[in-house]
């Protein structure tokens, strides 16, 4: 009996072995990403969590992918040509996706397609002649046109003609870097409506009797052609492009130099091809450069911190550390990679700080984050990084397709591993974090105040206040619009009439009015102002009108009428009264009239 009972407690305990195996397959095959998402000891859980998705396109895939948190891909756009290299989110489901049709070099792209949600391409744009590529990245203004890096060819000749040692050309042709400002004009075209060249803010300390001859360590401004880390005609090779609209100024990655650039995108194009005008005085040399100051002859090796980096974005309002600059140091060199993080020494005018005869501040990074051991961490290429509204960071490692999420304490939080389009080929060259949407903030409007006047003369201009006020959630935008369309009387005029992203925390706003009262006398007018939510058709409130003029019999009403009709009746019952005192045996009995009493 007893041996009965082990038989099958060993034949249940094996079909527990087996159904959990099989479990274990199951789970690998519908799964195939490996997903894994932790708090580190001793720190609270995450809010990571921040819930959100993630927008990727692999490098050697068609396909651009949106996946949450999970790893569960929420929705993909195809395309025709693998990225060359970034892609963008817009909202709405719409992406701008680079294209490779070019084959210049690494990261060539050719164009960018904007692609609606349901696959719709809504703009094929190309910028790739014998002339010029556009590669690597794009990046979509507010006013709706698109910022391209681009190269464009340079001949042997062209290079060593304006200064380039010719030791330093090891090919035909230079390929320096240009940024052009496309608007989409139709489904393939588009205007340049602003560029910027390289090839306009040279400077070489090779040769006295070609161009752009100087002293390299007194232009920081200016752009060395014989410096170089590379013999290749990609000499300086641009792989990032952001924008701040704040003040209007355009982050460059220049990898092989080393460093990051900051120009002036609120000049004209002919502005930005020379040395002054736009905002800051300085048309299109540069604003800010840092990260190797070898590159104007300001520092050494020892004062080098990026070695052929990526991504440089500014971080973004709402996260912190906004304003600073966070950027993928590739580590080339170094042999292993890290994500860092500066504060550019900027003004409040977007200007920024120089001591002449020094390299550009900070001297050393706000955050930085490392593997331990760091050679465990290495992305000879692509890959970047993007800070969360949490304070965590979003890295991707381009090399291996690894994506992961680290703490301000450089905990790792969370690990994805792209599995598309398959093993070996999973490379993805950057990644965007799409914000989960916030809850909505609704606005509330509300206005104090009403207007009245009385014994107001016929035509005459009056004037009253009132105020407006979002009284709604907290960080809620209210538009307002002042509504007299229910008034059929009298000429109004507002200052302000309308009103854009009110908040709560910026109080009332005071509208003055002004009115030009009727012709009618004796009249009571009424009526009320509608100021109205501009989306919202409930949300409005009223402002009660009343409007007096004043009978001929009005005490109030201009009491010099009155007086007016009664000096010219007695004038003129005097002049009758004189008119029969010339024949009158009564005439000296008539007192003397005081002449000012006869004057009209």
């Amino acid at each position: 009996m007893e041996m009965q009972e082990r038989k099958n407690n060993g034949s249940v305990l094996m079909r527990l072995r087996l159904l959990g195996v099989c479990c274990v397959l199951l789970m690998v095959t519908a799964n195939p990403v490996a997903v894994t998402q932790h708090s580190p000891p001793n720190e609270p859980q995450s809010p990571l969590m921040i819930d959100g998705q993630i927008l990727f396109a692999p490098m050697y895939s068609k396909t651009t992918y949106l996946i949450n948190r999970s790893g569960a891909v929420n929705h993909t756009w195809t395309s025709d040509y693998f990225p060359g290299e970034g892609v963008r989110w817009l909202g709405n489901g719409t992406i701008l996706r680079t294209m490779h049709i070019g084959s210049w070099s690494g990261g060539a792209g050719g164009g960018v397609q904007i692609i609606k949600s349901d696959g719709t391409i809504v703009w094929d744009y190309q910028y790739y002649t014998s002339s010029h590529c556009s590669h690597h990245d794009a990046r979509m203004l507010p006013n709706g046109n698109v910022l391209l890096i681009a190269w464009e060819f340079k001949t042997r000749n062209e290079a060593i003609a304006n200064g380039r040692n010719p030791s330093l050309l090891s090919g035909t042709s230079l390929w320096p870097e240009h940024i052009i400002e496309v608007q989409p004009t139709g489904p393939t075209n588009g205007t340049i409506v602003w560029e910027w060249h390289v090839w306009d803010h040279l400077i070489q300390d090779y040769n006295a009797s070609l161009p752009n001859y100087g002293v390299v360590a007194n232009h920081p401004e200016l752009i060395d052609i014989n410096y170089c880390e590379t013999d290749r005609s990609d000499w300086l090779h641009c792989n990032s492009i952001d924008y701040n609209a704040q003040f209007d100024q355009i982050l460059l990655s220049i990898r092989y130099f080393s460093e990051v650039w900051v120009i002036d995108h609120s000049t004209t194009t002919q502005e930005a091809a020379g040395h002054t005008g736009g905002h800051y005085g300085h048309g299109g040399d540069l604003l800010y450069r840092w990260g190797n100051p070898q590159t104007y002859q300001a520092g050494t090796s020892s004062d080098q911190v990026f070695y052929w980096q990526h991504d440089a974005q500014w971080i973004r309002a709402g996260c912190p550390g906004a304003g600073h600059i966070l950027v993928f140091n590739n580590g080339v060199f170094r042999n292993y990679s890290s994500v860092d993080e500066f504060a550019p020494p900027v003004n409040a005018d977007g200007s920024y700080y120089l001591d002449p005869g020094y390299a550009y501040g900070p001297t050393s990074l706000t955050w930085s984050y490392t593997a331990d051991p760091p050679s465990s961490f290495y992305s000879s290429y692509g890959s970047g990084a993007e800070r969360l509204a949490d304070g965590d960071t979003l890295i991707c490692d381009s090399d291996s397709g690894h994506f992961f999420e680290v703490t301000p304490q450089k905990a790792v939080v969370w690990q994805y591993d792209n599995p598309y389009p398959g093993s070996g080929q999973n490379s993805v060259f950057k990644i965007v974090f799409i914000p989960p949407n916030p809850p909505e903030k609704n606005p509330n409007l509300a206005c104090t105040g009403s207007l009245s006047w009385t014994r107001v003369k016929p035509g005459d201009t009056v004037n009253g206040s009132f105020t407006v006020r979002n009284i709604g959630d907290p960080g809620s935008l209210l538009n307002w619009t002042v509504d007299a369309s229910s008034l059929t009387w009298g000429t109004w005029s507002f200052s302000p009439a309308t009103g854009t992203n009110l908040t709560p925390e910026a109080g009332s706003i005071n509208v003055s009015c002004s009115v030009v009262a009727p012709k009618e006398k004796g009249q009571v007018f009424e009526g009320y102002l509608t100021v109205q939510n501009s989306n919202n058709a409930s949300d409005y409130d009223v402002i009660p009108i009343s409007l007096t003029t004043p009978t001929i019999l009005d005490n109030g009403y201009q009491g010099w009428t009155l007086i007016h009709l009664l000096k010219s009746l007695l004038i003129h019952t005097l002049d009758y009264l004189m008119h029969l005192t010339t024949y009158s045996p009564f005439n000296a009995l008539i007192p003397r009239i005081p002449p000012h009493f006869l004057k009209k």
